[in-house]
């Protein structure tokens, strides 16, 4: 079974990550990148609602277990591979030319919550689940790209507050600050809400298309040009 599925209701794409933690790795990567190549290529898709099956995870981020099993037998050309594929994974959800609405009904942890910010809307589940970035804990540097979409979705205290403290904060919180359209009661509530917005998008694929590249286009840039030299320093890939 693939650990990314896609579901059409109407002319709304689900995607549904469905591997427990989801967490993120070379078969997460191709998956995801295989589902939203699929929403780009069906041009009868008018948005697109990300979501996770599991009762308590959206995303909980890298697989570090993975990750360091690669380091450790140095496959260097596995961990290049993946690190420039998430970020093409995090390029895609920029400029698919439909909306994309995370349906967080779980703990979005580190890249998961930062593919999270790739998207265009959130709506959160406010029963269970947190929201958090503790690379500062992990001793882990962001990207010169998570840098740019941080600043550029959120408030900039909020950032400051995620990254600089790695604390997790709930639905509510994040409402308050502006970081998810609302905080739901429950799993139910919180797909409810995000097909409702979905469903109100009918808009034309090639103008919506050029409004999301021009409003994320610092951030495009920083992947394209940026986090390669980021990647070479940290992983010397």
């Amino acid at each position: 079974m693939s650990v990314v599925e896609i579901e059409k209701d109407g002319t709304v794409a689900v995607i549904k990550m469905t591997n427990g933690e989801n967490r993120h790795n070379k078969v997460f990567e191709e998956s995801m990148s295989r589902a939203l190549d699929q929403v780009a290529d069906d041009e009868s898709i008018t948005a697109a609602v990300l979501t996770s099956t599991d009762a308590k995870n959206w995303s909980q981020g890298i697989d570090l277990e993975w990750l360091m099993q690669q380091i450790n037998e140095k496959n260097t050309e596995i961990i290049r591979q993946f690190l420039h594929g998430m970020d093409q994974v995090f390029r895609k959800l920029l400029v698919l030319p439909v909306p994309v609405i995370a349906a967080i009904n779980g703990h979005a942890y580190a890249n998961g919550a930062i593919m999270a910010t790739h998207c265009d809307f959130r709506f959160m589940r406010s029963d269970r689940g947190f929201f958090c970035l503790p690379e500062v804990n992990l001793d882990i540097q962001f990207t010169p790209a998570m840098h740019r979409v941080f600043y550029h979705k959120y408030p900039s205290f909020v950032v400051n507050r995620l990254m600089l403290t790695g604390e997790r904060m709930t639905a509510p919180e994040l409402e308050k600050h502006h970081v998810i359209e609302k905080a739901c009661a429950n799993t139910e509530e919180t797909m409810k809400e995000s097909m409702t917005l979905a469903r109100t998008f009918q808009k034309k694929r090639q103008t919506f298309g050029k409004l999301k590249r021009m409003s994320n286009q610092p951030i495009i840039d920083a992947i394209d040009n940026l986090n390669p030299l980021h990647w070479v320093d940290e992983f010397q890939v």
